[in-house]
């Protein structure tokens, strides 16, 4: 299998950070989004992400880092929604990496596993750490009707629950599977 979309969903109101997270600095320099959206590049063949409408700086970063950006109107009704929207936005992919845009942590060598798995014939892919599962989360195409057809703040983890049998899972050392940004102190906690 080839041709695999990372999606970086970007479209969330940062509202437990308080303001626009993604495009806040983390310790290195990096914006939050930009170093997610370039660690996801590494193992796919395009990154497509999704942003608000109102978020022109989000906008302009991402494509500073080469992803083709999605603007959801609807990015409101939720998380659901806004990767059902991705999908229908790269109906030719061959399978999917949907990664959370406050991630940036995740190793690239990670997401390069992901990918792999995927094409090489699996279904489902998970990274895990430590018994817990993480993301970015792989899909093949088999599930493009199911993912397109997402709605409000619901995921794919339903999907996940539903084919335990096609899941699988990569056991690793990335701790940063599990992290995202929540709060404002967590852009300088540097130990998990």
């Amino acid at each position: 299998m080839s041709n695999i979309t990372g999606i970086l969903l970007a479209a969330g109101s940062s509202r437990r950070f308080g303001k626009d997270k993604l495009t806040q600095t983390l310790p290195n320099g990096d914006l939050v989004a930009a170093r997610a959206c370039r660690n996801l590049a590494a193992g796919v063949d395009k990154v497509l992400a999704v942003v608000r409408p109102e978020n022109e700086a989000l906008m302009a970063c991402l494509q500073a880092e080469g992803a083709e950006v999605h603007i959801f109107a609807d990015a409101r009704q939720g998380m659901g929604s806004s990767l059902a929207f991705a999908i229908q936005a790269s109906p030719a992919s061959g399978g999917w990496l949907i990664a959370l845009a406050d991630m940036p942590w995740v190793m690239p060598a990670t997401i390069c596993q992901v990918a792999d798995c995927l094409r090489g014939g699996a279904a489902i892919v998970v990274p895990c750490y430590q018994g817990r599962r993480g993301h970015p989360v792989g899909f093949s195409e088999r599930f493009a009707d199911q993912l397109a057809a997402l709605s409000g703040d619901s995921g794919a983890k339903a999907l996940i629950q539903t084919h335990p049998e096609l899941l699988h899972i990569i056991d690793g050392d990335d701790a940063g599977v599990l992290r995202d940004i929540d709060q404002p102190a967590d852009l300088l906690n540097l130990t998990f």
